[in-house]
């Protein structure tokens, strides 16, 4: 039996015990907004199927309810006078009202919503949350220090301080649309010593690091110390410094008194007729670039993040540069791989940019395919065939054609921004335009042109096993598990045990799969020591971590991690799909530990609707869920599920003050790629917003992956069933966090 705990209590009645009357809690835009399900302006006994409510407010008696006769303001005289509520009523009691909605005294799955508070209260397990384990809620509410009435109105809260320690610095940009995983043209230029050298006189060691500076630009000036301090670290690591200075009006005194008085002996260039500039697309004079051997660009951006425009810290609190390199030189993309750099704005006009050569294998579309592609298409990738020498990637030049034309690959399903600028987007991985065209441009030339191999991209290795580094904590299944070669298999649920002897927060998490070609999904919730751990249907409260098609491992940034308790159960929700061949699967599952007590907590909550219905033959169902938001949300991601019929899939939401805004548009849903869609920077969504998901379905003949389309698919775990989850990750500020739990 699960053991009732008061602060899930206390979360449960302050989300979900809202009052029918708008005289009573105010806000009836909101409230009405929250049982107007479909949105078309009249609250339905569908919708509101307590007769009592429905007939009060319905008020000229035509089997709908208007916010007009919600608020008073309609046709039928006043508004009804709302009745006090009894003396000592408790929060549960209103809950039990505005669920029951057959008012036979009990919550079933079904009238909660599939809430992720209902496995908590319903302790025998059956589905229904009766009379008893009512009562058992109520006499909680009633001990000391609860007080029997409602839940405190002051739920966690994130202010606009908190959101603002998150969001400042440089803006996070998109790598490919600034040239990440390009060839650097080998550009001429002359040092300030007065030697004449080529970017490729210069690959000593692994790579170089480029970075530009000015004798007057404020900003710039403050980073000279950091860069004379950079040299001798760079320089230990097998990495070269360059300095470029791109004012010719800055004079060659002023260069060297300044560069004499910080000590810096790396090699300096006055870039007078601004070619270097030109060939690195330089944008700011405090914009570092990081560059291979072979002058692959890897990082590109700011230093990190101490100085601004109109800002200086004393400390930074991100290195991007830094980490850039750790990465790199761990044979690892950089989790930030470009930003905006703040600085000076430089001006390079058109006439000193390099001309655009032929393009040929080795400069260029080894390097489109190598940023974008080998990841997964690789010897030993999870992608079916390697794209990792010309030969392959000429076999299937055809297949590469199509999947990018049609944007399949690389799988990327949010709807285009056509200003980059505004793409809020931190981890699309869509190719950019310049990258897009010519790589097309290159598979439909007649000859292919192949180039100087000497220009060829440095080789990718790629880990072994785990991409986040060595786990802290392995936690396997408890069991390995057959997987037949053909046909269909039930989910499989897991619970391992810890024995973590003190809690521990969790900085990275991977799910590793021993046989990739037979794990779709899977779905990790970590429990409390005592509680029981049991099926929860693919995570529609929430989850923990989570493996499916497009991810299966991630790294928080500094500062934030999700919490794993002293002596936690861990279980998992695996779907199995047979390969073709019988197998044996045991998934592990790695974590990473935080060495301090993050700044923010992170969790994952869901807005789903288990009462969907999809008519056999329909080619556009649509299902919609609204929820009110019920404290300050700073969302970080969301990440939408469906399964074969999914077609569509949209985050919208509906301020306190009126306005709206689509947070996420998923026009083409792929079953078999389910992405997060990582947000640059915090989303934040004020408390009494209404956030709305709405889901399409293709349960027609034309839809090639539908099981039955003569079938009315209603929710469920399998396949050939349907869902409707869109998870919702934020974050807290751990002080925050620990008092609302």
């Amino acid at each position: 039996m699960k053991p009732f705990t008061l602060p899930n209590l206390t979360v449960l009645t302050a989300l979900l015990v809202p009052a029918l009357s708008p005289a009573q809690n105010g806000g009836a835009d909101g409230i009405f907004r929250r049982f107007d399900k479909n949105g078309d302006g009249k609250v339905t006994t569908e919708e509101l199927p307590n007769p009592q409510p429905f007939a009060r407010f319905d008020r000229n008696k035509d089997g709908a309810i208007t916010l007009a006769e919600f608020t008073g303001t309609g046709s039928g005289g006043p508004a009804p006078t709302p009745e006090p509520p009894a003396p000592a009523a408790n929060p549960i009691d209103a809950m039990v009202r505005q669920m029951d909605h057959d008012q036979d005294g009990r919550i079933t799955r079904e009238e909660s919503g599939a809430a992720p508070w209902f496995n908590r209260i319903d302790r025998n397990e059956d589905n229904v949350i009766d009379a008893a384990e009512l009562d058992r809620v109520r006499q909680a509410m009633k001990r000391p220090g609860n007080g029997g009435g409602p839940a405190p109105a002051a739920m966690p809260s994130v202010t606009p301080e908190d959101l603002a320690k998150v969001t400042s610095g440089p803006e996070i940009l998109k790598p490919s649309e600034v040239g990440i995983g390009r060839m650097v043209p080998d550009a001429a230029f002359t040092l300030l010593d007065g030697r004449a050298v080529r970017l490729s006189d210069l690959k000593t060691g692994k790579g170089t690091v480029i970075a530009m500076t000015s004798a007057t630009c404020p900003v710039s000036k403050r980073y000279l110390p950091i860069l004379a301090g950079l040299q001798n670290e760079l320089r230990e690591l097998g990495l070269s410094l360059l300095l470029v200075n791109p004012f010719p009006s800055e004079s060659p005194e002023e260069i060297g008194a300044q560069i004499a008085a910080q000590g810096i002996t790396a090699p300096y260039v006055h870039d007078k007729d601004k070619s270097l500039s030109a060939a690195l697309r330089a944008r700011t004079t405090t914009e570092v670039f990081l560059l291979d051997a072979r002058r692959t660009l890897v990082y590109r951006g700011a230093l990190d993040d101490q100085f601004g425009v109109n800002y200086s810290l004393d400390t930074p609190r991100q290195r991007y540069l830094q980490d850039a390199v750790q990465a790199f030189l761990q044979n690892a993309d950089p989790q930030i791989a470009a930003t905006a750099a703040p600085g000076c704005e430089l001006d390079l006009g058109e006439a000193t940019r390099p001309a655009v050569s032929t393009i040929t294998y080795h400069r260029d579309i080894a390097r489109i395919l190598q940023r974008n592609c080998v990841g997964c298409h690789r010897e030993g990738g999870i992608a079916p065939f390697a794209l990792e020498d010309m030969d392959e990637v000429t076999d299937r030049a055809q297949v590469i054609k199509r999947v990018v034309t049609e944007g399949t690959m690389p799988p990327w399903f949010a709807a285009v921004e056509p200003d980059p600028a505004k793409n809020p987007w931190g981890n699309d991985c869509s190719l950019s335009a310049r990258d897009k065209e010519d790589l097309l441009a290159w598979l439909a030339s007649g000859d292919r042109p192949a180039g100087d191999p000497a220009e060829a991209p440095v080789p990718r290795i790629h880990a072994a096993e785990w991409s986040i580094g060595t786990p802290d904590l392995i936690v396997p299944l408890s069991k390995e598990y057959e997987i037949k070669a053909t046909g269909f298999m039930p989910y499989a649920f897991d619970v391992v045990n810890t024995t973590l002897g003190e809690d521990k927060w969790v900085t990275a998490y991977e799910i590793l799969p021993s046989a990739r070609d037979v794990v779709h999904h899977v779905i990790v919730q970590v429990h409390e020591p005592g509680a029981e751990a049991r099926d929860r249907e693919e995570g529609a409260g929430g989850y923990w971590a989570i493996y499916v098609p497009g991810n299966g491992a991630h790294h928080y940034p500094d500062g934030f991690a999700r919490k794993i308790p002293a002596g936690a159960r861990v279980s998992f929700q695996i779907h199995y799909t047979p390969s073709g061949t019988a197998k044996k699967e045991r998934l592990r599952l790695g974590l990473v530990f935080a060495e301090k007590p993050p700044e923010y907590e992170v969790r994952t909550v869901s807005v789903a609707n288990p009462r969907l219905s999809i008519p056999p033959g329909a080619a556009n169902h649509v299902e919609t869920r609204k929820q009110l938001v019920p404290f300050d949300l700073p969302v970080t991601s969301f990440m939408a599920h469906m399964h074969v019929r999914g077609k569509a899939f949209k985050y919208e939401v509906a301020y306190p003050d009126g306005r709206s805004e689509v947070l996420l548009d998923i026009p083409r849903y792929d079953f078999n790629w389910q992405l997060r869609y990582d947000y640059k920077a915090p989303k934040l969504i004020p408390r009494g917003s209404t956030l709305t998901v709405t889901a399409i379905y293709d349960n027609s003949p034309a839809n090639k992956a539908n099981p039955d389309p003569a079938k009315l698919v209603k929710w469920g775990s399998q396949t050939v069933d349907e869902m409707m989850i869109g998870y919702v990750e934020y974050f807290l500020p751990l002080a925050k966090s620990l008092a609302a739990k």
